[in-house]
């Protein structure tokens, strides 16, 4: 059997800490059910990045569509900075007190996998950013890991189920075990180019057997123009200067008159990588870096007792409203009962922190993953790493 959890456990409340469910008996035993407002905020984010992705709302109000709840939360996709509230819940505390766990669990992997994919997006400056690390994960949950490296703007993913939950093709080239079993790189080629259909690019892995400036001019001689690109997973014990190894195939290449053929690289890519690679490289196949990327370490915390504010310490007590500017991009986190502000630049504020749901009744149109995606990569372009 596989250890991970079924759907139903997760809905049914199974996946949570012992210690909600023991507060359930006790609250139950003394007859104290309060209505209370939990938020969900983040006080520091991995690593110093500046800013982080929210997602993960999705799974979240799929999990919530049965509580006698009200839901307020980011649009999926939004940048948010720290101490900003992302999600709150209001209701009977019993009613969701068992389910912290779980939506803890859904935000924070989803939000670390996506801001990782959008850091390297923006990193790579247009070039193409395909997820890779599946393989790296618990099987389980690959899709989930590939969806949100998808909204945060890879451009495609690698597992065929991921596909089908984003609606696109999966992208991939071929692994050594093709070449090894066909005996030469150049065979493994000739035989994807043959038997395959004409859509799936022809992408030769060029360091299995060979150096990898030979092998790049033995595919290239081979396909000619049908060569669309080579890719090189070279292992980091093998690599010396990657740069170097690039830049030295890339002249030999081009001597030859194959500057058509692109350079695709794998295989342990960091982000301190991608800016010196750039000027040699078309696209990048991104793996651990991303599936492993660092959760964002949300809390979900109550700061409000049947209207009446109150926060454990190191939290702000009250319902909060998160306001953006439209067009500074300026933030400001107020009480709930407060007047809109105009910003210093003079723009109006809005709410981004809005209504989502109502007793299991959407109030907001769920986004496509694909609008998610765009949504980021407009906002990316107007935010530094």
């Amino acid at each position: 059997m596989f250890h991970t959890a079924e759907p139903d456990h997760i809905l049914e409340g199974k996946i949570t800490d012992v210690y909600f469910d023991r507060t359930i008996r006790i609250l139950k035993a003394k007859g104290i059910n309060p209505v209370v407002k939990a938020e969900f905020i983040a006080k520091a984010l991995p690593d110093g990045w500046p800013w982080a992705i929210f997602a993960g709302l999705d799974e979240a109000l799929y999990l919530m569509r049965s509580l006698p709840v009200k839901v307020r939360a980011f649009k999926e996709g939004t940048f948010f900075y720290p101490f900003e509230s992302v999600m709150e819940v209001e209701g009977r505390y019993q009613d969701f007190c068992v389910f912290e766990t779980a939506l803890l669990g859904l935000i924070c992997q989803a939000s670390g996998v996506a801001t990782k994919a959008a850091r390297f997006k923006k990193l790579a400056e247009g070039r193409q950013v395909i997820s890779f690390g599946a393989r790296r994960m618990h099987p389980a949950l690959a899709p989930m890991i590939e969806r949100n490296a998808y909204i945060g703007g890879c451009d495609g993913v690698s597992v065929v189920k991921s596909g089908e939950v984003i609606g696109e093709d999966p992208m991939g080239t071929m692994p050594h075990a093709l070449i090894i079993c066909m005996g030469s790189t150049v065979e493994a080629i000739r035989a994807y180019d043959e038997v395959l259909e004409p859509r799936a690019k022809r992408v030769a892995l060029i360091d299995t057997f060979l150096d990898e400036k030979f092998e790049c001019l033995n595919v290239a001689g081979a396909m000619g123009e049908r060569l669309f690109a080579v890719r090189f997973d070279t292992p980091s014990s093998r690599r010396g200067d990657f740069y170097r190894i690039l830049e030295e195939c890339r002249w030999e290449l081009d001597m030859r008159g194959h500057s058509n053929v692109k350079f695709f690289v794998s295989g342990g890519i960091k982000e301190e990588d991608v800016p010196r690679l750039n000027p040699l490289v078309h696209g990048y196949g991104i793996g651990t870096s991303i599936s492993n990327a660092p959760v964002v370490d949300y809390a979900m915390d109550i700061m409000e007792v049947e209207g009446r504010a109150v926060a454990k310490r190191g939290k702000w007590s009250g319902t909060k409203r998160v306001l953006r500017c439209p067009q500074c991009g300026g933030r400001k986190i107020i009480p709930y009962d407060s007047e809109k502000h105009v910003c210093e630049c003079g723009g109006v504020f809005e709410d981004i922190l809005i209504p989502v749901m109502d007793n299991g009744k959407y109030l907001v149109d769920m986004p496509s993953h694909k609008d998610i995606r765009e949504a980021v990569l407009a906002a990316l372009e107007r935010h530094s790493l």
